[in-house]
């Protein structure tokens, strides 16, 4: 286990790396700011919090991961070209947290109106956010002319009962304030050889600041024990071109969700990798598959 602070030291690295003496003045290397969002109404009368970058077309918009948010899902789209648009689902970061009962109907509704407002004709999910890209595409096949779907964790069945006891656990050292237990929940997404490294420490900087500051919402918990659609059967009408990108060994992402997916979609390409941690083993050519996808 890692031997989390908080405050975390202010160069991104822990104190166990630094030199026994201090021989020099150090600057540190903080965190770097998030660029500023908004706070967007949505049709369904959910704000939901945004961030736009780039110009032109095509205009493709980004759903993160569960507990999640832009800052993470923004590198997938550091070599796509035209207007980005990274938003955050309802429960996280600024976005609203409307009372009730989630499901991913729900989710398909804030990515549409998220998609819509921007006039979006591509779109990218991780893992939840590839739940409710699904589901957008199953009730409306011809939204989308791309779309790719990055580690989908459900389909037709709900996820593992890993992902329920990883949310579970991350809200419940959130509300309590426990910011070292929320740094090992996180931390468990990285390859065990790369936890103690500066550039990881960063991250997990980034990460707490966002959570401990904004918190999720406790209506997330139930979302884990949902199927993202009825029946896959259900995806034979999509019309996009779709790439689906899993990997092998990984819990809450298995592989066999991405190849399920693939196959149920009229024009998908699959691609799997061999090992989890692929954003920080495998992110130059992560992105590059992307990129070139939906760049096309």
């Amino acid at each position: 286990m890692m031997d989390f602070r908080w405050p975390p030291p202010p160069d991104g690295r822990p104190d166990r790396f630094r030199p026994p003496v201090t021989r020099g003045p150090q600057t540190g290397r903080p965190t770097i700011p998030a660029p500023p969002t908004e706070l967007v109404a949505t049709p369904h009368g959910v704000e939901l919090e945004q961030l736009v970058t780039g110009e032109g077309t095509p205009v493709t918009v980004f759903a993160h991961g569960l507990g999640s948010g832009i800052a993470e899902t923004r590198p997938l789209g550091s070599a796509v070209r035209g207007r980005k648009v990274f938003f955050q689902f309802r429960g996280h970061g600024q976005s609203a947290a409307p009372a009730g009962a989630w499901t991913y109907e729900d989710l398909a509704r804030d990515l549409r109106a998220i998609a819509d407002l921007a006039g979006a004709t591509r779109a990218l999910g991780v893992s939840l956010g590839a739940g409710a890209l699904t589901r957008l595409l199953a009730d409306n096949p011809g939204r989308f002319d791309r779309a790719v779907f990055f580690l989908p964790a459900v389909l037709d069945a709900p996820r593992p009962a890993a992902a329920h006891q990883r949310i579970t656990a991350l809200l419940g050292a959130i509300e309590a304030g426990d910011a070292g237990a929320v740094a090992d929940v996180i931390s468990q997404e990285i390859p065990a050889q790369m936890r103690n490294t500066p550039s990881v420490w960063a991250f997990l900087r980034q990460r707490l600041d966002q959570l401990m500051r904004d918190g999720l919402a406790a209506g997330l918990t139930d979302l884990a024990e949902q199927a993202a659609i009825r029946d896959r059967a259900d995806l034979a009408a999509v019309r996009a071109d779709c790439l689906v990108i899993g990997c092998r060994g990984d819990d809450l992402h298995p592989a066999v969700v991405a190849e399920q997916l693939a196959a149920a979609l009229p024009n998908a390409e699959l691609h799997v990798y061999d090992r989890p941690g692929i954003l920080w083993t495998q992110r130059a050519d992560l992105r590059g598959r992307i990129s070139d996808f939906l760049n096309g």
